[in-house]
């Protein structure tokens, strides 16, 4: 539909620094911190949390998509390249209210697809209301049930945190 590339353009063109910081203030930040540490602690994966406002316009005339965006920064961040190839990174791009969850090969098979796009949509419908906050911790609690399905926890965690917690703010 070629009025919607246009209203698209407008969202990123439109959704500023300020939109983001509004959005994911230092509070919530700091909440999806502790919210990733604790989950971190009832299971053996790693839980990676991204941001970002809008994409620039040169990731605007490639085309560039939610989900690519999310697979490049997968590799970028290192989140592929956890001991038991257990990193999850989730995606967050106020500009569209897209939510993307890309997990590591680890997961294959132990994991049904639908459980990541479930709370995809769960997340992203929380955005669209505004509310930034419960969305993410939400969120963060169904991945770490997803995650401590397939990674369980083997007692007290004495593995080295191979993931920042803190959320990535681009």
């Amino acid at each position: 539909c070629p009025g919607g590339a246009s209203v698209r353009w407008l969202k990123h063109l439109f959704t500023t620094r300020w939109h983001l910081r509004n959005a994911f203030a230092a509070d919530t930040l700091d909440a999806i911190e502790a919210a990733v540490e604790a989950s971190e602690r009832r299971h053996r994966g790693e839980l990676r949390f991204v941001v970002e406002a809008a994409f620039d316009l040169p990731l605007l005339l490639r085309g560039m998509t939610p989900r690519q965006r999310a697979l490049g920064l997968f590799a970028s961040l290192g989140v592929w390249d956890t001991e038991e190839n257990s990193g999850v990174l989730v995606y967050v791009l106020v500009a569209e209210h897209a939510v993307e969850i890309v997990a590591d090969r680890g997961y294959t098979g132990r994991v049904d697809a639908a459980l990541w796009q479930d709370t995809c949509a769960h997340m992203a419908g929380s955005f669209a209301g505004g509310d930034f906050k419960l969305g993410a911790l939400h969120g963060i609690e169904r991945l770490t049930g997803v995650m401590a399905s397939a990674f369980p926890a083997r007692g007290p965690r004495e593995d080295e945190d191979e993931l920042p917690n803190r959320p990535q703010v681009l």
